[in-house]
Order: C-alpha cells, then sequence, then structure tokens
C-alpha cells in the first residue's frame, strides 16, 4: 500500500493539462477579457500582497479590502494531541456535527449532516441558533453524551472578525444568508444562549475559528510543513501562518511559537476597486443579481457559487450574439442559475472530441440542437471560465508564499471546486510554480474533513496549552 508521503507525491504531480481551442476562432477572440496573462497576474500578485500588509496594521486595516484578521490560533498540532471533542461545522446550507476522538497518530469520527431550512437562512438569528442546538442536542442523544460534559470546536465560515479564541464577531454574512439579528455580533455567545435556552446538554465552546484554519490544522497534524489552509468551493478564502510582531491586531501573551495563523477573507479582495483592470460585465452582472452585491468581489470571480453562473451568462451571450446554437436560445439557458458549476467540471471531464457528459447536460437545458462545433465552444469556455479562476487562486497563493519566506510550504486544501474539477488542481501547480520566487517549494495537500478535524484539534491544542500553564 502506498504511503500517504507516496500518495501526496502522486497527487502534486499533476496530469498534463489539456490544449482545447474552439471551433469559431471568434469564440476566442469574444474571451480574451477572460484569458489572464502573466502580465495581469502579476498585478494581481503586487495589489494583494498590499492589501494584506495594510490589513495586519491597526492604522491602514480599516481601508484595506483583505482584513486579515487573528485567529488566536498559536500553535500547530504535534501529532500527539489525546481526548474527545465535539465539532460543529458550520458554513453552508447543510452543517455537520462531529465526534472526534484522538488517538495521538489516529483519530475516529462519527457525524452527521444536518440542512438548515431556506427560511432559516433569512430569518431571525435566534431561530437559527436555536435549530442548530436542537440539532446538537439530537446528536448527543443518539451517541448517549447528553448527560455528560463536553468541549465543542465551532467552524464558523463567514467573515469573523475574531477578539480571542472563543468570541468572533460576525462582519457579514455570505453564501446566501442573511438572518438578522447577527452581524456585529459574537456568534459564541449566540450559540451559547441557544444552548443554555434547552438546558438538556452540556457544551462547553473552547474554539471558534473557519474552514480554512480547520483545513490548515487538519492537514499541519499529518504533514508539519503545512502552513497555508485554502478553501476553494461554495466560496474562497485562505489562512497562513505569520509572525506575531507582523499582526498589530495581535494582544495576547505569546505562548511560545512566536507566530499566530492569520484568516485572510481573500473573498473580499477587489471590494475596493482594486482589481477592477481585470473584472469583466460577466463578473458585474452576477455581483447585481447577488445577495451581496459590491462585496465578495473575488470570490463571485473563482468560487463554486458562481463559476457555472458566469459560464451560462457567456454561453447566453455568445448565442444572442449568433456564436452558439445558430443563435437559437432555450428558456432555461436564459434563466440564472440554471447552468451549475458541476456542469463545468463535467464538461471538462470528457475527453477531448467526445461528449459523453456535455450531450445530456445541453439536453437538460433544452439545448439538444447543439452540434459538435457547439460542443467544442462550449468546452472552451468552461476551460477558460476554470483557467481564470486557478490563474487568481494561484496568484494569490503566490503573493502569500513569497511573502511568507519559508523554503518549504505545503498548502492544506478543500473545497468543492478543488476536489471535484479534474483540472484545478494542475492548473495551480503550473501556475503557482511559473508565479512564484524561485526557491520556494510547495505542495499542494488535499484535506480530509478539514473543518471538522481542525475545530477539534483547536480546542486540543487550546486544552494541552492550557494544561501546561496550570501545571507549570
Amino acid at each position: 500500500m502506498a504511503t500517504e508521503r507516496e500518495c501526496l507525491c502522486a497527487k502534486n504531480t499533476p496530469k498534463p493539462l489539456p490544449t482545447v481551442e474552439p471551433a469559431d476562432q471568434k469564440v476566442k477572440e469574444a474571451l480574451k477579457n477572460l484569458m489572464l496573462d502573466d502580465d495581469v497576474l502579476k498585478r494581481i500578485m503586487t495589489k494583494f500582497r498590499q492589501d494584506v500588509e495594510a490589513g495586519l496594521k491597526k492604522a491602514t486595516q480599516p481601508t484595506s479590502a483583505v482584513k486579515c484578521y487573528v485567529t488566536y490560533v498559536q500553535d500547530l498540532p504535534t501529532g500527539s494531541e489525546k481526548g474527545r471533542y465535539l465539532a460543529l461545522d458550520l458554513g453552508g446550507t447543510n452543517f455537520r456535527v462531529l465526534l472526534i476522538e484522538l488517538c495521538e497518530t489516529h483519530f475516529e469520527m462519527k457525524s452527521r449532516i444536518f440542512a438548515i431550512p431556506k427560511a432559516e437562512m433569512v430569518g431571525p438569528g435566534d431561530k437559527m441558533f436555536d435549530h442548530i442546538a436542537e440539532c446538537l442536542a439530537t446528536f448527543l442523544k443518539q451517541e448517549h453524551l447528553d448527560t455528560e460534559p463536553i468541549s465543542l470546536g465551532f467552524t464558523f465560515s463567514f467573515p469573523c472578525q475574531q477578539v480571542g479564541l472563543t468570541k468572533g464577531i460576525l462582519i457579514r454574512w455570505t453564501k446566501g444568508f442573511q438572518c438578522s439579528g447577527v452581524e456585529g455580533n459574537d456568534v459564541v455567545q449566540l450559540l451559547r444562549e441557544a444552548i443554555a435556552r434547552r438546558g438538556d446538554i452540556k457544551l462547553n465552546v473552547t474554539a471558534i475559528l473557519n474552514d480554512t484554519t480547520g483545513t490548515l490544522m487538519s492537514c499541519a497534524w499529518r504533514n508539519r510543513n503545512c502552513k497555508i489552509g485554502l478553501i476553494i468551493g461554495t466560496g474562497t478564502n485562505a489562512c497562513y501562518v505569520e509572525k506575531q510582531q507582523n499582526a498589530e491586531f495581535f494582544d495576547e501573551p505569546d505562548k511560545g511559537s512566536g507566530n499566530v495563523i492569520i484568516n485572510t477573507e481573500w473573498g473580499a479582495f477587489g471590494d475596493d476597486g482594486g482589481i477592477d483592470f481585470c473584472v469583466t460585465d460577466y463578473d458585474r452582472e452576477i455581483d447585481k443579481n447577488s445577495i451581496n452585491p459590491g462585496k465578495q468581489l473575488f470570490e463571485k470571480m473563482i468560487s463554486g457559487m458562481y463559476m457555472g453562473e458566469l459560464a451560462r451568462l457567456i454561453i447566453l451571450k455568445f448565442t444572442k450574439d449568433g456564436l452558439l446554437f445558430g443563435g437559437k436560445s432555450s428558456p432555461l439557458l436564459e434563466e440564472r442559475e440554471k447552468f451549475e458549476t458541476k456542469f463545468v467540471s463535467d464538461i471538462e471531464g470528457d475527453l477531448q472530441g467526445v461528449y459523453t457528459k456535455q450531450k445530456p447536460i445541453l439536453q437538460k437545458l433544452g439545448l439538444g440542437h447543439a452540434t459538435d462545433a457547439d460542443m467544442m465552444n462550449i468546452r472552451f469556455i468552461c476551460e477558460v471560465v476554470s483557467r481564470r479562476a486557478a490563474g487568481l487562486v494561484s496568484a494569490t497563493l503566490a503573493a502569500l508564499l513569497n511573502k511568507m519566506g519559508e523554503p518549504h510550504v505545503t498548502i492544506g486544501v478543500d473545497g468543492s471546486v478543488y476536489r471535484f474539477h479534474p483540472y484545478f488542481h494542475g492548473l495551480m501547480m503550473h501556475k503557482i510554480s511559473e508565479l512564484v520566487d524561485p526557491g520556494r517549494k510547495f505542495d499542494l495537500m488535499l484535506s480530509e474533513d478539514g473543518s471538522g478535524r481542525g475545530a477539534a484539534l483547536v480546542a486540543a491544542v487550546a486544552a494541552a496549552k492550557d494544561e501546561a500553564v496550570v501545571t507549570n
């Protein structure tokens, strides 16, 4: 059986990227503004580095699009953490409750997925937290743990400003949420109040973190080089290990590492107009019709919540311009969000010249009249959308790697786009290699249950530090 290191090395030797051309060169010409060359990506790197530096400083953070919030997580796991912890992973329309037992070099995990009804995603915040507390109670009773106290690590994957390891202020909702009474408040306190209203479970919320920190911690448990956590899924964000002396908002005693994990909240990169030079009319259309216009611009250019819609807008315009389907559209093509991001991955997963996955997709959309030339063009459009997304992510990662100055950094990655797109990993490996400073080594490590295991690990590391302080 292959070792984990061998699997990681194999993963980081990407398969050759396809060279795809459209059937009609007019299609390629019309997509030029989405095909970012290295000069554009280097401009993005420069701007992102400037925004990160500004986000770390008290005087400039208020005007920086990249806020660089301190997470108060100072120490990475050693691999020797032990104990039983509960984790709550909230970051989308579904959330997970996990029971994790850490036993030195392995862990055991039980989990259950719960849904958040649409009405509660946009209703009063206390009702949503009551629903979460009810689901926690259901899980604990199922596991016969409702009578004993247990520590909970809370992964909350929305823009938050932490003012301690157990206090996080929601800056703004994203990903379709708009619960009232939560923005500007401490989500840990709201969860604690919901648990207290029930009175039937004993939970101690010992840490709050977002999914990027969870991913970093989960991967660092197995790989000590992991110092960046990345999410490319419904949304996107990254965190990284920074020196405490560079993080002006860090105001707690150094527990020995001299470092602290920084949550960049890079989804908002460009909200200040700083990357308008590469924003297209398609991006502006997506932003205008989103639940949060003018916010999370970078996220809307690359993440899974918007990638399919970006492809649909391009396909629809090209159809109306007579470049696709003989100018004949369909009602479903003209309906927002009907072209799913999954379609992009599936279409690119077909072998070149083969349309096994694409044909049923187009038929489902009422585009069964597509010719082979149309399908070649559709694949090219999907590829351009994917390559731009991978290029933008790679540019910001390269900027972080260059800033950190470490000789070798593993980037822990999670999210549906990275997991399921057939070439996203290879696109990132290729482009980061072109953009990063010479001599900087890196690799990409797929996280396994990063958010949940990471929450447990943050709680475990914090508990170990507290015990060491008491002992000493």
